[in-house]
């Protein structure tokens, strides 16, 4: 640990107080590995809002997250979010000249189809005079998908909105460098064969080194990867608490797939080969197997690894939520499964603080509710990586961070880990950038009704620095 607090101190001026103050109370999650028993139905307060429509999520499917390279490499996105759309009309027979708009969330567009809400909800064959568009912010894009369409219904725009996301790394586009596009273009507006030749005359070998997209913070040239390995550092998180954490991650959800609690994923039919039931990166190990593996992006002294990081991009897949007015919902025969409460967007630095957005926004979207941590029945954060989750914990739970990073006076408390992704996240199930924040909501929703809470805490933290928090209220039942 001392070698890996040297590296940090020598690199992390802004944050070398960090490891200080939290260099020790180690994260254990080995007595964590089991799910908690169901929740006892507390009577709680409602967060309905007198003059405020209320907003309910009827049902939201997926189609299984898999592995880039596997099932899906030969589609493009918009069949993905077309197989999900598909889905949801399948499960909720919702009729499709209801739909009053369409959102979809992505982050590495596919050029020809780059508002892929559009050209998915056509492939799915919704009405073409039914508007659709496409929102992108991070790994929180499905997030904005779904608060822009509740925005829609709250100001009275619409009643009915799909929200979803969209993710293939199967097949990123990768571009011809700087030089090889321009002297395309040029070549293109050439009107002579002298103009082409002279501009061919031009051309040189590493003309043709393309530019490879790269899960990269552009402000700061900083890989993701390599940012959650300092922030581990910064807050002394070990390599066995992040290796625990993800045995953790992958043993619920290898649980909960066997169990079937996993409802909201739907089969896909891929074309040209078999039906696709599950998600594909499920992958219980051992401590043992995960203590071999090497550093993945600060070498030698760095504790984040293949094990303990989300095949962050390396996952396909796409979600999809019907979203209704309250009233809407029950004028029309359904039974919705919670209510979308309220809901902050948070930034901070990008360069020392990119995953903290879980910890800004807790606490925001908690006073904005009304609600305390220990209201909270259901945790659902996105896992990035073992030590960014662990370090996020470590930063809530305390009262110097608070008071010194967050102007805050007190604390807002770390999640119990017996309420928190009992189903597993990201880390196991996989991370489709554009897919994953419906995801979220949807396992919050489905562990209410499961496990018989009232409230439900989603968070997630994005490339920029950015983050997003928001309450999901049980439907009575």
């Amino acid at each position: 640990m001392t070698s890996i607090l040297t590296y940090t101190f020598k690199n992390l001026p802004n944050t070398s107080k960090w490891a200080l103050r939290f260099s020790v109370r180690p994260l254990s999650c080995s007595s964590q590995l089991r799910a908690a028993p169901a929740a006892q139905t507390k009577s709680k307060k409602t967060l309905a809002k007198p003059n405020i429509r209320n907003i309910v999520v009827v049902d939201g499917v997926r189609i299984p997250f898999l592995q880039s390279g596997t099932s899906y490499k030969d589609l493009m996105p918009h069949d993905l979010a077309r197989a999900a759309l598909s889905g949801l009309l399948h499960r909720t027979s919702v009729p499709k000249d209801v739909v009053d708009y369409i959102i979809f969330g992505t982050v590495i567009q596919e050029v020809k189809t780059s508002n892929v809400a559009r050209e998915a909800a056509l492939g799915a064959g919704f009405s073409d005079r039914t508007p659709a568009h496409t929102v992108t912010m991070a790994c929180i894009s499905a997030n904005q998908a779904m608060t822009t369409g509740i925005g829609l219904i709250a100001s009275g725009q619409c009643d009915v909105v799909v929200a979803g996301g969209v993710e293939l790394m199967s097949d990123v586009p990768i571009r011809h460098s700087r030089k090889m596009r321009k002297m395309m273009l040029e070549l293109n507006k050439a009107k002579t064969l002298g103009q082409r030749l002279s501009l061919i005359s031009k051309f040189r070998l590493n003309f043709l080194s393309p530019e490879l997209p790269a899960v990269a913070e552009f402000s700061t040239s900083e890989t993701m990867g390599h940012s959650a390995d300092r922030l581990a550092a910064a807050f002394a998180v070990s390599r066995l608490d992040q290796d625990e954490y993800a045995l953790r991650s992958h043993s619920l959800a290898k649980k909960a797939q066997d169990e079937g609690l996993l409802s909201d994923v739907v089969p896909f039919k891929v074309p040209g080969k078999d039906t696709v039931t599950k998600d594909n990166g499920i992958r219980p190990s051992s401590l043992e197997q995960m203590a071999k593996l090497r550093p993945a992006f600060i070498k030698p002294y760095g504790t984040v690894t293949a094990a303990n990081s989300s095949f962050l991009v390396t996952t396909d897949g796409a979600s999809a939520m019907l979203i209704m007015a309250e009233e809407k919902a029950l004028a029309m025969g359904y039974k919705p499964k919670a209510y979308l409460r309220d809901f902050v967007y948070v930034s901070q630095d990008p360069k020392d603080q990119l995953l903290l957005g879980p910890t800004y926004a807790t606490p925001k979207v908690l006073e904005k509710a009304g609600l305390t941590m220990s209201d909270i029945d259901a945790f659902e954060f996105h896992e990035a990586f073992s030590g960014q989750i662990l370090a996020n914990f470590k930063a809530m739970d305390s009262d110097w961070f608070a008071q010194n990073y967050m102007g805050r006076k007190t604390k807002v408390g770390s999640p119990p880990l017996e309420k928190f992704n009992n189903w597993g996240g990201s880390l196991s199930l996989g991370h489709p950038f554009g897919a994953t924040g419906c995801r979220l909501v949807m396992a919050a929703a489905n562990r209410l009704r499961k496990e018989g809470g009232q409230y439900g805490l989603v968070a997630a933290c994005a490339a920029g620095g950015q983050g997003h928090a928001m309450i999901v209220e049980a439907y009575p039942k």
